[in-house]
C-alpha cells in the first residue's frame, strides 16, 4: 500500500467497495466459481455484471487476503472466503446492527428477518 501507515485488516475491510463486499457476502454461503457469483451480483442488481468489472474486484480481495483463490480445471478458479473476509462481513453486520438496532421494535424485526432466513 501505498499509505503513510499499514492498514489493519479491519480498516482494510471498512475501506471496501460496496460490490466488494457484496461479493464477500456472496462467499459467506459457499465458495463459488467466478461466473455463480456473477449471477448472484445480477441477480441483486437486477442487470448485467461486466467481467471487466467481477474478476478484478475478486483479484483486488485476494490480494487483500479476505478471499482465496483455487483453480477448479484449466479455465475456472474458485474463491473461497478466508477467515479474514467472514471477520470482515460480520465487522460489517455488527456496525449496521448498531445503527439500525435502535430499540426493542428494531431489534424484533431484525430477529424476524435472522427466522425468515433459517
Amino acid at each position: 500500500m501505498s499509505e503513510a501507515r499499514t492498514m489493519t485488516e479491519a480498516e482494510a475491510a471498512r475501506d471496501l467497495t460496496a460490490f466488494q463486499r457484496n461479493i464477500l457476502i456472496i462467499l459467506s454461503k459457499e465458495p463459488m466459481y467466478g461466473l455463480a457469483i456473477k449471477r448472484e451480483l445480477e441477480e441483486y442488481y437486477g442487470g448485467e455484471v461486466n467481467h471487466g468489472r467481477l474478476y478484478p474486484n475478486l483479484d483486488e480481495l485476494v490480494e487483500l487476503g479476505f478471499v482465496e483463490k483455487s483453480e477448479l480445471d484449466k479455465r475456472t478458479n474458485q474463491y473461497e472466503l478466508t477467515d479474514e473476509g467472514e471477520a470482515a462481513v460480520f465487522d460489517q453486520f455488527e456496525w449496521a446492527l448498531s445503527k439500525v438496532v435502535t430499540d426493542e421494535d428494531r431489534a424484533e424485526d431484525v430477529r424476524t428477518l435472522v427466522d425468515e432466513q433459517l
